[in-house]
């Protein structure tokens, strides 16, 4: 076993700081750490919508700022409840396939009504002090998901990841990024083959970032060599995170997850997914009732503002995928490890069995 240090205050991509939310331009790295002073809800929602900060459990602690921040210039109680329903809009518009950006919006408003008669300071005070307590917490669920993730792993396991799903992809530790590190510190974890993640390359750009900040070995792969890898008996184990998780255990992740999976179903390699509950939607009964983002074209048929394709080429740009239950080893979350079938595990963890 490695020694086990004191932990330290976790890595976090935003931070509150004099009266502002700083977040970190992911769009930037790694050459880059350029830190966003946002000062305005539609600052926030800026940075969502164009991917300066992403990764579901952020979006949702991003947005729950972004309320704060909303509300805080407010001086007439009769301002109030217009301000909040159009910040909340604002910020719920952003990104429809992650479920956390409505989930903290939710959490707010109910903040929101607690204190709405106390009066504008009142609520800006309140829904400030919300705001930091949801980030906190979502750095202990995190480390939380890593631990019962980690026990998961055998010594020496050659991981691999999709996306980024890292401290960048949360308010700090991260999801599946996080069960990977628990697991490393266990001696659990020998290498990470990192999927580049395309269209975006936040595999390549964020993941590669993390795991060589916190010393884990290893080896950025094109997403077109998962299949090699899991036939040539590279790989142990997939982790992947979660964007939303439907009642019945379907999950929407990266687009590129849903073959990954189908391909780990064919080499009998467990498949994970590491998420907290707050991203499973049990208002939604099943995947194909997830609404799937598409984003710009010029995504796919540019790279960092250079064209790969023939001018007039048509793109489509799915964001996500879903990935059927059935594909799914275990869902990860801060409850413990959910076993199919989802539908029952799923409920016992919110405490209805």
């Amino acid at each position: 076993m490695r020694d086990e240090p004191v932990p330290e205050p976790p890595f976090s991509p935003l931070r509150w700081q004099d009266g502002s939310l700083l977040l970190l331009d992911q769009t930037l790295l790694p050459e880059r750490e350029v830190w966003l002073d946002c000062t305005t809800p539609e600052q926030v929602a800026d940075a969502i919508r164009r991917l300066a900060v992403r990764g579901a459990p952020a979006i949702g602690v991003a947005a729950a700022y972004g309320v704060a921040l909303g509300l805080a210039t407010v001086r007439d109680a009769a301002d109030l409840a217009p301000r909040f329903a159009a910040v909340s809009e604002l910020l719920g518009a952003t990104r429809p396939t992650a479920v956390n950006l409505r989930w903290a919006i939710e959490r707010g408003r109910r903040v929101f009504e607690l204190n709405a008669a106390a009066g504008p300071a009142a609520v800006a005070s309140a829904l400030l002090a919300w705001a930091q307590r949801l980030a906190a917490e979502d750095v202990e669920i995190n480390r939380r998901i890593g631990e019962h993730g980690a026990a998961l792993f055998a010594p020496a396991s050659r991981v691999l990841t999709h996306c980024n799903t890292g401290a960048l992809a949360t308010a700090g530790y991260g999801t599946a990024l996080g069960v990977i590190q628990s697991a490393w510190r266990r001696q659990g974890v020998e290498m990470v083959w990192v999927d580049e993640t395309r269209p975006l390359l936040q595999g390549a750009r964020l993941t590669a970032w993390e795991l060589r900040r916190l010393g884990i070995p290893f080896r950025l792969v094109t997403d077109s060599s998962a299949g090699t890898l899991m036939a040539q008996g590279l790989v142990d184990r997939i982790v992947v995170g979660a964007d939303r998780i439907a009642a019945n255990g379907d999950t929407a992740n990266k687009i590129g997850t849903y073959p990954l999976a189908v391909l780990a179903a064919r080499h009998l390699v467990p498949f994970y997914v590491a998420a907290p509950l707050s991203t499973i939607d049990r208002a939604t009964a099943d995947g194909a009732a997830i609404p799937i983002e598409e984003r710009r074209a010029e995504e796919v048929t540019e790279v960092f503002g250079t064209r790969i394709a023939p001018r007039d080429t048509e793109a489509v740009n799915f964001a996500f995928d879903v990935t059927p239950h059935d594909l799914i080893t275990a869902i990860v979350t801060e409850a413990g490890v959910l076993e199919p079938p989802f539908t029952r595990s799923i409920a016992a963890a919110f405490g209805d069995a």
